[in-house]
This record gives structure tokens, C-alpha cells and sequence, in this order.
């Protein structure tokens, strides 16, 4: 389909009179019309259309349909319905009254378009650009992140059932893309293994029996792949997806031996982070955040949070559920650098700063990480009552450390730890440590002969550790953390309103797609309610709060 740009026409008169009659009050999405006549054209869509063909529907209409659907959490053909049905969609759209809008599919084939065509982050940008304009977004304006889980559109398997699913997958989709040649290699007992889903009822055996379930499974994958990898078998079958992702789950489940297929245990599978956990959705990944767990992905979501300015999601990040937050923070600030809309400071929780990520946010972005730090875990920080390793002195000049009873430290040593970080591990002489009167304060080593050693970071990133641990104990650092928990009802909103924890789209690539989608029509949203003047909600504070809190009383001004 062809694009041939037109400028966007004028609401119809008859759909004007009926909306106003319709709507004495005015209406969030004819407010957005009014104040924002002009936010997407036909000609910001014109690289993602060929110049021949038949003539395609303006992508400014689908554009403002798909952030509609969007915004209520509707598919595809119930958006299409409501477009047909709704006359503040109508007037939003520019349409007649009689206009019957589009296929569903269309709405379908325009995300097509913005994938293809790397543009998934078009709309967002262009709206931000808009509201910019209008003086509703800022540079250098305060932000806070957050996280949520994301259900994928798959089911949990089991291992079993992974395998099973798998062998079933392939065969489905190999019969659909080779009929001849699945004709003539697959083997007779197949149909009645794998034509019916791999359900709770094949699990649920006793461990012979699922053992050699497994174990047949396994031989049936394996036979496969030797056909498809076969010299005589045609180059173009392996380059199928649902073989690759076969391979890849035998790799990960059984080892083939001279001796036979054996099913690996679980202390010998992949991590969380490769690990394929179902055959329709490679890039959802088992995850667990404290007592939740699922299949699928996570979203990051970075929003202004001023108070003379409407809340908007500058940021989306969706990743892997098993991907900490904080490798994502450099992703945030670079992405928010493109724009110009790097945050002055970045407020977020605990999982998206640690020692080295406050000293890289500095230095290469200019960002200040504000939020509480990890704390020092060791028994004497813990306890309050022995010498932690901020009661230390230490000279990083002369590469010494100075304990509290004034003895100094034998050995500097620069290290890496076991999650990689680059650490200094600083020794105390025995002679020194064992007639000490404050060693129980100092160590609980069970050797004859203790002696203290202290594991600090490296000295940019203990100073910044030791400054944001210092932060915390400020009332200004309490009192501009407490907008963090703005964040906490975006994401309910998302949740709530556009289904934002469960995702309708197989890939990463589609899922953020969606999630890019969700974020402009919630900003849509929310600047049509800030120019209608709609309040912001306040926060829910129960009966018994309210009893026992004591009121904030305000000084009286003294008269002259």
C-alpha cells in the first residue's frame, strides 16, 4: 500500500454539533483534539510506506487509533468497533458520522510497518517533541524509574512439558512450511505422541514412568534433528526458527553419549538468563523478584515527576524478567541523552544504583543516582555495636587503613570479588589484632591467631557509597525520595487500565513495541486531563492512619 501525505482535514461539522450536544461538558479525547490538532502528520510516516500500490489509510488516523486501543486496553477489533460506535473517537479522527473506519487488521499491519521499519520509538519521540512545544515537558527535570513484571503470552512448562511442547511445536510448524518432506521422514508412532498437547496429565506419573517419557521424547528430538541436519536434507529447514529453538532445547535438557540420551538434572542446566522456557516465546525467560515468579519479561518505565508539570514516561525499557534493574540504568540515561531529557536527579529504588553505577552516572551522563543504597551486610554494620568498615581511616594515598584502636593495616591489596566488582582488601597484622581489647568488636574469626581484613570498593566508588549512606539520614533526602512512590501508581495505572503486566505480542521485539504504545497513550492521557484541569488523586491514607498520625502544625507568622 501506497502513502500519498495529505494534510489532516478539519472535524466535519455534523460531527462537531452531535459531539458538543453529546458531550455539554467537553471530553478527554475532544480536549486532545482541540489542544493538539497537529501531533502526527502523514509525512512522519512516509519512510514505512512504498510510493506505489493502492492508496493506504492516513497513518495519522492509525496512529491516534492505536494509541485509543491502547490507552482502554482493547484489541484490535474491538478497537475497530469502538471507532465505528464512538463519536468522540469520530472527532478525534476527523471522521463523518456515517463513516464505517477500517478492518482490524489494519491496526495489525501499521504496527507491522513500525517494527519493520526500526520506528518503534517514533510515536513516543514525536509526542514528546509536541508536548515540549506546548511547555508541558522540560529539560533537566526531576525523574523516578520503576519496574514491573510482564506476563508472556505463553504458558509455564515444566521440563517435561517443555520438551514435549517443543517436538510438538516443530513437527506443527515443519508440516506447515515442508509437508512432502515430514511425509516421508516422520516416523509412524509421532501423530499419536505429539498431535495431542503435552498436558499435566503426562507429568503427573511416577518418576519411572517420566523418566521414560523424557528419555523417548529425547530419542524422538534427537532422530529429528539428524534428518533436518542431514546433508541430503534441504539447507533452507534448518534455518526454520522452530528448529533452531528444538536444538537449543535439547542442548539444554539431555546429553548424548555413546551410551545412550540421559536427562540432565537440574543442577546441570543453564542459567535463567539463556535458558528457553517454551518453544512458541524464546525470549521469555523464568524470573523471581521475592516471593513472585514468572515467565516472561519486565518493564522500565522513567517519568517526570514535577509539580507544576503533568507526570509523562519519557523512558521505556522492556528486557528479560531475569535482567536486574540495575544493568538497565545505563540504558535509561543514554536513551534519555538522545532526547535532551536527561533527569536532574534520577530518583529511583535500591535495585538501580550500586557503588560503581553512582560514580558511572556522574561521570559520563552528569546524573545523580538518588535513592537508598545497599546496605553494609557484615555483622558489625549489622549489630551497630563492633567496628564496621566506615569506622576504618583510610589513607588511599599511602594505601593504608587506620583501625579504631589506632593500629595501622599491613597489606593493600586490589582484588575483584565475586560479582566482579574491583574491591580493596586490607589486612591487619596478627601481632597487632590478637592482644587487641576491642577484637570482639572487631572479629569473630575462630582462628588461634585472628586478625581483621576489610573489603572496601574501590575509591571513587566508596566515597560515592559512603556520601549516598550518609544522604539517607537527611530530612531533604526523605522528602524528595517520598516522589519515588509517584511511580507506584503509574504502574497501576498501566496495569488497571491498558494491561500493561500482560503482553499480547511473542519476541522482545514485539512486547516493547507494545509497551512503547502503552507509555505514549498513557502520557496521551494524561496531558488530556492536565489541560482539561482534572485534579490530580491523592494519596489513599486508611482510617487508622489518619487516627493516629498527629496533624503537621503550621507556625503562626509573627506580627511586627
Amino acid at each position: 500500500m501506497s502513502l500519498r501525505p495529505l494534510p489532516i482535514p478539519p472535524v466535519p461539522q455534523e460531527t462537531v454539533r452531535v459531539a458538543r450536544a453529546a458531550f455539554p461538558k467537553g471530553n478527554l479525547y475532544m480536549t486532545l483534539r482541540d489542544e493538539l490538532p497537529d501531533l502526527f502528520s502523514d509525512e512522519l510516516f512516509a519512510g514505512l510506506f512504498p510510493e506505489r500500490g493502492k492508496p493506504a489509510h492516513a497513518p495519522w488516523r492509525l496512529a491516534l487509533a492505536t494509541l485509543l486501543q491502547y490507552a482502554e486496553g482493547l484489541s484490535d477489533r474491538r478497537a475497530a468497533e469502538a471507532l465505528r460506535s464512538r463519536i468522540d473517537w469520530k472527532y478525534l479522527l476527523s471522521l463523518e458520522l456515517e463513516d464505517p473506519g477500517f478492518d482490524a487488521s489494519v491496526l495489525c499491519e501499521f504496527r507491522k510497518r513500525l517494527l519493520e521499519g526500526d520506528a518503534e520509538q517514533l510515536l513516543l519521540d514525536t509526542f514528546l517533541d509536541c508536548v515540549r512545544q506546548k511547555r508541558l515537558l522540560k529539560s533537566g527535570v526531576k525523574q523516578r524509574t520503576d519496574s514491573t513484571h510482564v506476563l508472556a503470552a505463553v504458558r509455564a512448562l515444566n521440563r517435561v512439558e517443555l520438551v514435549g511442547e517443543a517436538m510438538r511445536h516443530v513437527l506443527e510448524v515443519l508440516a506447515l512450511a515442508a509437508p512432502d518432506w515430514v511425509r516421508h521422514n516422520a516416523r509412524a508412532q509421532w501423530p499419536e505422541r505429539y498431535v495431542p498437547r503435552f498436558g499435566q496429565d503426562r507429568s503427573h506419573k511416577s518418576e519411572e514412568q517420566r523418566r521414560a517419557l523424557v528419555l523417548s521424547t529425547g530419542a524422538d528430538g534427537f532422530a529429528l534433528l539428524d534428518l533436518l541436519f542431514a546433508p541430503e536434507a534441504p539447507a533452507w529447514l534448518r534455518q526454520i526458527p522452530a528448529v533452531e529453538t528444538l536444538r537449543r532445547i535439547w542442548l539444554q535438557n539431555y546429553h548424548r553419549t555413546p551410551e545412550g540420551i540421559l536427562w540432565r538434572e537440574a543442577d546441570d542446566i543453564a542459567p535463567a538468563a539463556i535458558f528457553v522456557n517454551s518453544p512458541f516465546d524464546a525470549d521469555a525467560h523464568l524470573a523471581r523478584k521475592r516471593t513472585t515468579q514468572w515467565v516472561g519479561y519486565k518493564v522500565h518505565l522513567t517519568e517526570t515527576c514535577e509539580e507544576d508539570l503533568p507526570p509523562l514516561i519519557t523512558s521505556v525499557q522492556t528486557t528479560a524478567g531475569c535482567v536486574a534493574d540495575g544493568e538497565v540504568t545505563p540504558d535509561i540515561h543514554r536513551a534519555l541523552q538522545k532526547k535532551d531529557l536527561l533527569p536532574r536527579p534520577h530518583i529511583v529504588d535500591t535495585g538501580y544504583l550500586d557503588a560503581a553505577l553512582l560514580v558511572s552516572s556522574r561521570r559520563d551522563f552528569g546524573v545523580e543516582l538518588l535513592g537508598p543504597t545497599r546496605p553494609d551486610v557484615k555483622w558489625q554494620a549489622q549489630a551497630a555495636q563492633g567496628f564496621a568498615a566506615e569506622n576504618f581511616h583510610l589513607d588511599w594515598d599511602k594505601h593504608e587503613a587506620i583501625c579504631p584502636a589506632g593500629k595501622t593495616s599491613m597489606s593493600w591489596t586490589p582484588a575483584v570479588d565475586k560479582r566482579v566488582n574491583e574491591v580493596i582488601k586490607i589486612k591487619f597484622s596478627t601481632r597487632d589484632c590478637g592482644p587487641c581489647p576491642s577484637r570482639e568488636q572487631c572479629t569473630r574469626s575462630m582462628k588461634r591467631t585472628p586478625r581483621r581484613t576489610v573489603t572496601v570498593r574501590v575509591r571513587e566508588q566508596h566515597e560515592a557509597l559512603c556520601t549516598a549512606r550518609a544522604r539517607v539520614q537527611t530530612v531533604e533526602y526523605r522528602k524528595e525520595y517520598a516522589r519515588r512512590a509517584g511511580i507506584e501508581g503509574t504502574l497501576s495505572r498501566g496495569v488497571r487500565r491498558c494491561r500493561l503486566r500482560r503482553t499480547r505480542y511473542v519476541g522482545l521485539a514485539k512486547v516493547h513495541l507494545g509497551h512503547l504504545l502503552t507509555a505514549v497513550a498513557m502520557n496521551f492521557v494524561r496531558v488530556g486531563e492536565w489541560l482539561a484541569g482534572v485534579p490530580r488523586a491523592r494519596t489513599r491514607r486508611s482510617a487508622f492512619w489518619q487516627l493516629m498520625t498527629p496533624p503537621v502544625m503550621t507556625p503562626t507568622p509573627a506580627t511586627a
